[in-house]
């Protein structure tokens, strides 16, 4: 299988078998050919069931001095992904990535916004145009549902569930998951729909919740976006992301005593490992404030 085949049938795996999303299927295809393309420019094979752990190992010493320990760690999760499949395709019997080492990564602990930080944001979305409330629905649908940016992009209005107090989120590959939906961020989303939603562009939108000025539905970037102008607004340094709404509903969460597994469910982690992140944050603020007020320190 030539290296174009084997990008053009992965691609399809991961679409149409793994339920992963368009930018998941992008970030590793692109890793992927990315390797590819190095190899073929250094003379070698490009048969990618011809390609070696010597030839990986290579490719990301290359690459060290432009790369992080993260993104090479990233890279040959990709890699690895791609090789696997080709065992389960009979092209190979082993996947060469299991003789790579991987980089030592130090415990990465994601900015996370303080109660009075994301009070400070909310209160400075002006509420006197339609993309304002549009926004101050966002804001608190990401904060307190603990939304992906993507799936607040694709949340459908007949998910959320006002009277009841929950929304239904479909997150990576389909899989869903009920959050409960707090009295704030609902009356958000209700005045959203009531004074602010544009008239969708499409019947095919309809159902969609959050849309554009052309009534088509909006961008993850125009979400970036509208955060960090919000942030500056209400005079935050600190480099944050819709992710951060995220990163900070978990934290608060687990601050004020919820349950660990709990966490787990709502936001949707296959692995509770992936959520411990967050008690570690915790752990991280307790002793900055010890730290602070202790006399020896």
């Amino acid at each position: 299988m030539d290296a174009a085949t084997a990008l053009k049938d992965y691609s399809y795996y991961l679409r149409m078998e793994r339920k992963n999303s368009p930018n998941t299927v992008s970030s590793y295809c692109g890793d992927v050919a990315d390797f590819l393309s190095w190899k073929a420019a250094g003379g070698g094979s490009v048969c990618p069931s011809e390609c070696t752990a010597a030839d990986i190992e290579a490719y990301l010493q290359a690459r060290s001095d432009i790369l992080s320990k993260r993104s090479q760690a990233r890279i040959l999760s990709s890699l690895s992904s791609f090789f696997g499949w080709m065992i389960l395709e009979g092209e190979m019997t082993e996947n060469p990535c299991e003789q790579v080492d991987r980089p030592k990564l130090g415990r990465y602990l994601p900015a996370v916004l303080s109660v009075e930080e994301v009070s400070a944001i909310m209160d400075h979305v002006s509420l006197g145009d339609w993309q304002g409330l549009r926004n101050r629905a966002i804001l608190e649908i990401l904060y307190g549902c603990g939304l992906r940016v993507s799936e607040a992009c694709t949340l459908l209005i007949s998910h959320v569930y006002l009277a009841e107090g929950f929304v239904r989120v479909v997150g990576k590959g389909d899989k869903e998951r009920l959050v409960p939906l707090g009295g704030i961020a609902a009356d958000a989303f209700k005045r959203y729909l009531e004074e602010g939603r544009p008239q969708p562009a499409s019947r095919s939108y309809d159902d969609l919740a959050f849309l554009n000025r052309f009534g088509e539905p909006l961008s993850r970037v125009s979400v970036f976006k509208m955060v960090k102008k919000q942030a500056q607004l209400a005079g935050i340094t600190k480099e944050i992301s819709p992710h951060t709404f995220r990163h900070s509903f978990a934290t608060h969460l687990i601050e004020n005593g919820a349950d660990l597994r709990s966490v787990q469910e709502m936001l949707g982690h296959e692995s509770i490992l992936t959520t411990e992140i967050y008690t570690h944050i915790d752990s991280a603020t307790w002793q900055a404030e010890v730290l602070r007020h202790h006399p020896r320190k």
